[in-house]
Order: C-alpha cells, then sequence, then structure tokens
C-alpha cells in the first residue's frame, strides 16, 4: 500500500495570474481542493516541500495528509498537476479529497526485476508499459507493482494478468495487454536477415514473382 506524506497548506485570498505569479515568486505552489459533496477550497502550498515530496515518491499518484493552516488535515489524493512547458517546474497542483469510500484512478510504475532466460541468452527487453492505470480505494492504493521476469524466455510476453494485482485493486485495460516483451537476440535476427539476402542472390528464393517482371509487351506475345 502506498505510504501517506504529510504536507502544510495554507489558505489562498489571492487570484488573478498576476498575484498567482507573485505567490510561485514568494515560494509558494498555488492549489485547490475539490471533490464530489465537497466545496473547492484554494489553498497555497510550499513549493519546495511539494518538489522534495514527489522526488521521494515513485509516481505521482499519491495519497496526502494535507494540514491546513486553521482548518486542521484533510485526507487528498494528488490528482493534477501543471508544469511550466519549458523549465517543468510545478505551476498548480488539484488534490482530491478522499475517504475510505472514495474510488480513485491511478497510474501506478511497474518494477520489473530478474535477469530473463532469454535476455541471459542475448535476448532483449521491451517494456511496452511503465505504468498501469488502476482503480482502487485509498486503503488499496500501491505505490509501484514489481514483477519478476526471470522465467522469460525468448519470444515470451508479459501481460496484465501476469502482475498478481493486490484484492481491491483493478486495472482498467485487458488483462491480455502486453507489458514487456522478451525479443530475438540482435545476432540471432542479423543471421536470419542475412540468411533471406543469401537465399534471394542464390536463386532460392525469387526476387520477384515471373508475373511482376512481365511487362505488359511480353504478356501480350
Amino acid at each position: 500500500m502506498s505510504k501517506k506524506t504529510t504536507l502544510k497548506a495554507a489558505p489562498r485570498l489571492r487570484s488573478g495570474s498576476g498575484k498567482l505569479k507573485q505567490m510561485r515568486r514568494e515560494g509558494w505552489l498555488p492549489s485547490v481542493i475539490y471533490g464530489r459533496g465537497v466545496e473547492n477550497v484554494n489553498l497555497k502550498v510550499d513549493a519546495k516541500t511539494f518538489s522534495e515530496l514527489l522526488a521521494n515518491s515513485s509516481s505521482d499518484s499519491i495519497l496526502i495528509n494535507l494540514d491546513v493552516e486553521g482548518e486542521g488535515a484533510r485526507s487528498v489524493f494528488l490528482k493534477t498537476i501543471q508544469h511550466d512547458p519549458l523549465t517543468g517546474h510545478a505551476l498548480h497542483a488539484d488534490f482530491l479529497a478522499v475517504n475510505d469510500k472514495t474510488e480513485i484512478t491511478a497510474n501506478i510504475p511497474v518494477n520489473l526485476v530478474g535477469e530473463s532466460i532469454g535476455i541471459k541468452a542475448g535476448g532483449i527487453l521491451e517494456q511496452y508499459a511503465h505504468t498501469i492505470e488502476i482503480v482502487c480505494f485509498p486503503k488499496d492504493l500501491p505505490e509501484f507493482f514489481e514483477k519478476d521476469i526471470s522465467h522469460l524466455d525468448d519470444g515470451d510476453s508479459l501481460h496484465i494478468s501476469d502482475l498478481d494485482l493486490p484484492e481491491g485493486v483493478k486495472a482498467t485495460a485487458d488483462e491480455d495487454v502486453v507489458v514487456a516483451h522478451i525479443g530475438k537476440p540482435a545476432a540471432l535476427v542479423s543471421e536470419e536477415s542475412s540468411g533471406s539476402d543469401e537465399a534471394v542472390e542464390a536463386g532460392e528464393v525469387p526476387a520477384t514473382s515471373q508475373k511482376e517482371e512481365e511487362t505488359p509487351a511480353a504478356a501480350a506475345e
């Protein structure tokens, strides 16, 4: 289960692009809390602390104990972060107010461990999904998924159904979606390609069919 981190926050009274820019220069990150049956609350959190929180988390899908000045603690889920397209710095954060019965959607990292049989033989690991989208209640939110791939041989694939998701966690994608695949060794691919070229040159495999070589004139004759 994902760990919950405490983050201090304060009410935000200022609004407007100019005032928000000034707030960021002062070291604050403009934020908001929203949710079903909850009135939207404008807040600001310490930008440096928020960045450190993300740096120490496996993903942005995290639960936070938001300690709001003058209001006490509130359990929230980090829903979205708006980033500066040039610097990558966070510009705004949206927090979803949650309780034990709030269903949340999160993107959880997939960590593959172990050296597969196929890789030992020179194969290549191709990981297509580094995160998967899941739905669960806050108490069941995982920090990451870890899967040992030591048993995978050349040509084998790892599917979402192989990840052994914990109880209460459901992937939004189909179970047969491929997460990773062990490709053929580069040397073998090169040999197969070279073999095909040699077969064409030797006349064992025609480079083009007889029909393709015939011109309309030749066909008429």
